[in-house]
């Protein structure tokens, strides 16, 4: 074990601490603590594992800070993993020297424009525990390649970049876990480009990752951002977090944007469930994808719509509560899915409740539950409340089922169609349904006669 400070480190917010860090680290033994107080660098502290061997760093139960007054990380962890987590490909080195390094129980302070968290590169299990990031550009940033990451107990805040940022990298095995991620102005976990296997946001807090503290409004983003136009992301789960904002401009509260080559769609075999999601322009938005499950998550308070699936395919959204919180922010119709140019997909079981107040239908939305253009579409057991315009909206869909779906108005003196499918042909069909006074169907639909209203 070495201490930072008998390798001539000072802590006391002035002096350049750089060379004394650097020194503990590659002249160290092991572990390196980090006692109380302010310890100011101006150059990434670089934890080459391949030169150091095995390495750790260590703030004595968050007491120490690392304040960064130069441009780039603080910590820049490099080994040089190159291959997969399968343990006959590991090198006898690897053991020997780069796994596993570890940042725990310290802050990390920006205190210049382009100052950054912890940069992570060709690492083998990296684990961050216990760290406080505040102030930087991007908090976390794994770029080129990684394996087997660990984000634990963290909190990640106030930043101008994104919290936890996975750039073009390939990185298989990653768990984030237990942190708390806000104000990032650039999202709270973000994902471009790169090949991604095996990824996991669990029990966190992400919110208010958009611009409204900066004052800056040139860029949508979403508390979870992924955008793989140029790479592949399969096998994750979103669960059990809150993930939460306030409305931003084309904002989200999380964004899935997939490859837009024809017929490949390169995002999917994911689980989003147990969530609470409120409070954003759209609370879900899903372009590109194949095979994303949604259930048990309690959407609310969207300016435009709880759910918009664009151009996907194989999407489940199973039992959902899609309301509202009338305690706050009760100006807003803030429920509601729409699909579009979607097939092979089922929607069950969710209750899907439309506000009080009257609508202002400034968005050209034309139901609660709207498809355009789709194809062997399932929708069954829908509770549809409350539906301005409309409780359900379907235009130019074939093969679809719409049935046991209960859609009515609980608003004294309402009348507004139940459902508009005027366009319907003899591949639809319209079946066991609890309706509301009014609907607007298709002779294809009304000759089946098994509509209540």
């Amino acid at each position: 074990m070495s201490n930072a400070r008998d390798f001539g480190a000072v802590g006391d917010g002035q002096t350049d601490d750089t060379t004394a860090i650097q020194h503990a680290i590659h002249q160290g033994d092991g572990p390196v603590e980090i006692p109380k107080g302010d310890y100011r660098i101006t150059k990434p502290i670089i934890v080459d594992l391949a030169q150091t061997g095995r390495r750790s760093i260590h703030g004595f139960g968050g007491v120490a800070k690392i304040i960064m007054a130069g441009p780039g990380p603080a910590f820049y962890l490099k080994a040089t993993h190159g291959k997969t987590a399968n343990p006959l490909t590991f090198r006898p080195e690897e053991w020997q020297h780069e796994r596993m390094p570890q940042i725990a129980n310290l802050e990390i302070e920006g205190a210049h424009p382009e100052a950054e968290g912890v940069r992570i590169e060709g690492v083998m299990q990296p684990t961050l525990t216990g760290v406080l990031i505040r102030n930087v550009h991007h908090g976390v940033h794994v770029t080129d390649r990684a394996r087997n990451v660990i984000i634990d107990g963290c909190h990640i805040y106030h930043n101008t970049g994104v919290g936890v940022f996975f750039d073009h990298c390939n990185l298989h095995q990653a768990i984030i876990g237990d942190s708390h991620i806000s104000y990032n102005r650039l999202g709270g976990i973000r994902v471009e480009g790169g090949e991604i296997r095996n990824f996991h946001i669990t029990g966190n807090d992400i919110e208010y990752n958009n611009d409204e503290v900066f004052r800056i409004e040139d860029l949508p983003t979403a508390e979870i951002y992924i955008d793989i136009q140029d790479g592949s992301v399969r096998e994750g789960t979103i669960t059990s977090n809150t993930i939460q904002a306030t409305p931003s401009r084309n904002g989200a509260n999380i964004r899935i944007i997939g490859s837009k080559t024809e017929g490949n769609r390169k995002f999917g075999f994911w689980t989003i469930s147990s969530n609470l999601i409120t409070s954003q322009e759209t609370n879900i938005h899903i372009s590109s994808s194949l095979g994303v499950t949604l259930c048990g998550n309690h959407f609310g308070n969207a300016d435009l719509r709880s759910l918009l699936v664009e151009d996907s395919t194989q999407i489940i959204v199973g039992a959902n509560c899609f309301g509202y919180n009338e305690e706050y922010r009760n100006t807003q119709d803030s429920t509601g899915m729409k699909f579009v140019n979607c097939d092979n997909c089922n929607i069950s079981g969710s209750l899907i409740h439309g506000k009080t107040e009257p609508f202002t239908n400034a968005t050209g939305r034309r139901a609660l539950v709207e498809l355009l253009n789709c194809r062997r579409m399932s929708i069954t057991g829908l509770q549809v409340f409350n539906g301005l315009p409309a409780g359900m909206y379907l235009e130019g869909c074939t093969d679809t089922l719409v049935s046991a779906c209960t859609v009515m108005e609980t608003r004294p003196g309402e009348k507004t169609p139940s459902i508009e499918w005027s366009d319907a042909d003899a591949t639809n069909i319209l079946a066991n349904c609890r309706l509301g006074a009014t609907t607007n169907l298709s002779d294809a639909l009304q000759q089946q006669g098994n509509v209540i209203q």
